[in-house]
């Protein structure tokens, strides 16, 4: 029998592969913290964030592996492949998910994969030379910030 937080997790991908972000809420807990390389997030604006990745991810494809959970812990493997907007290249990413649960839902969520590796895939030479220094990283947190607070200014259920 599966447990129950492994079936979160799987639905929370199947959610996100059909690009259902509210499929994808309803895993979290209200007080969800999220966090990867990009992003350091929490309650409302976790949700915006996944909401505008399936709005803007017109060709995503999510391919899940490796999940387990017990009672309190869980994770994932899982790879992403996307065309990356700023560029217009093609990123394969390779990511591993670890949650925390609490009451039948996941509470925290962080994701770890090599931003040097993404940025090679998302910059081309540009991340090559530089991707693995944290004045690229840097840049990217702050245009990806600079993005989804827009996205949740046009969204204002996200502002509550």
């Amino acid at each position: 029998m599966m447990h129950p937080n492994k079936e979160i997790i799987q639905q929370f991908y199947t959610s996100f592969n059909r690009r259902d972000y509210v499929g994808m809420a309803d895993c979290y807990a209200e007080n969800i913290e999220f966090s990867d390389a990009v992003f350091s997030l929490k309650g409302q604006q976790v949700h915006a964030m996944w909401h505008m990745l399936c709005e803007k991810g017109a060709d995503l494809k999510i391919i899940l592996g490796d999940v387990d959970a017990d009672e309190k812990h869980g994770k994932a493997h899982w790879e992403a492949d996307y065309i990356f907007s700023a560029s217009g290249r093609r990123v394969h990413n390779a990511i591993d998910a670890s949650f925390l649960f609490q009451d039948g839902r996941i509470i925290k969520h962080h994701d770890a994969f090599d931003f040097w590796r993404w940025s090679q895939m998302a910059f081309g030479s540009v991340g090559w030379a530089l991707g693995w220094t944290p004045l690229i990283q840097k840049k990217v947190q702050r245009q990806a910030k600079k993005r989804l607070d827009q996205f949740m200014a046009d969204h204002p259920e996200y502002l509550s």
